[in-house]
């Protein structure tokens, strides 16, 4: 029996479509695929429309190069002062290498997750409690240095790590907020104190500087009290001055002298009055010609002339 000719043509027709189908592979857009010829390592295809040989060429790995996210869960740790914490977080990690991913560890993506909780329990281990929630940031830096070192070999690269969530135990949470109220009431005992302090030093200073400003004002008044029984000096002794010039010049004119020496026997004779009446005891002078004799002296001095300078 005969094969018709039209069949055998689609009979190859339907082997090349599937031989076609099978060796012809497009890579997506930030995707790599590792090719084995012969269960060996042949080459890694990028992005694009590429064609395999058929039956020696097969796509043995398919990698994702985007930054992948992969959740760590929730471990629990123990810190310097021996408090357990539960602690999980995030790895973001990309692959660079392909090749290295394929043929440098299994499951790369497990073994960084268990890798990422071992050396978190060693940076934990390594503070006290209350450090745990300040010092994030290089728990996370120390995390990623170590798994980068790790990760090398295998073609992948860890970005970042990011601690989710530390969880104390109950008693621990309950002593820690004590803790912060009685530190809050501290803060706020010290504040007051500090307040009052303040308010009396201010007031302190207040009443130092009331009390310059008022020895201020009462030495500035004894100043201008001083300078004004000093002007008051001065202006008496330039008066008297001026008085004794005019008397001067009077005795020098005709009659003067005979004036003056009425003017010293009513004197004498008023405050000799005087004194006879301010006591019960009096002392009449031996001599009543003293009236006479201290105007004679009087009159002496003034007719006496001045003396040569």
């Amino acid at each position: 029996m005969e094969i018709p000719l039209g069949f055998f043509a689609i009979v190859v027709a339907v082997l090349i479509v599937v031989v076609v189908a099978k060796t012809a592979t497009v890579v997506p857009q930030q995707n790599a695929y590792v090719v084995e010829y012969l269960g060996k390592y042949s080459r890694t295809l990028q992005a694009g429309f590429h064609i395999l040989l058929p039956f020696l060429e097969r796509v043995a790995y398919r990698h994702n190069l985007k930054e992948i996210a992969i959740d760590i869960p929730e471990q629990i740790c123990i810190t310097r002062d021996n408090v357990q914490v539960g602690v999980d977080g995030v790895l973001y990690m990309q692959v660079l290498d392909p090749h290295l991913a394929s043929y440098g560890i299994q499951n790369y993506g497990f073994a960084i997750t268990q890798l990422a909780q071992t050396t978190l329990r060693s940076e934990i281990g390594k503070i006290e409690l209350d450090r745990t929630f300040e010092a994030r940031g290089v728990i996370n830096a120390n995390v990623v240095s170590e798994l980068d070192k790790a990760s090398a070999p295998w073609g992948v690269k860890v970005l970042r790590y990011e601690i989710k969530n530390i969880t104390p135990p109950r008693d621990v949470l309950q002593a820690m907020e004590k803790q912060m109220r009685a530190e809050r009431e501290k803060r706020a005992v010290v504040l007051a104190s500090e307040g009052e302090r303040d308010a009396k030093i201010n007031s302190a200073e207040g009443e130092k500087q009331r009390a310059i400003k008022q020895s201020e004002g009462a030495k500035q008044q004894q100043i201008n009290e001083a300078q004004g029984q000093a002007e008051a000096i001065l202006a008496v002794a330039a008066a008297t001055a001026q008085g004794l010039r005019l008397v001067g010049a009077a005795l020098g004119d005709r009659g003067g002298i005979e004036a003056m020496q009425l003017r010293l026997g009513e004197e004498y004779v008023k405050q000799f009055g005087r004194l006879a009446q301010s006591g019960t005891t009096l002392v009449v002078p031996a001599n009543l010609t003293d009236l006479a004799s201290m105007v004679t002296m009087a009159t002496s001095i003034v007719r006496k002339p001045p003396a040569a300078p």
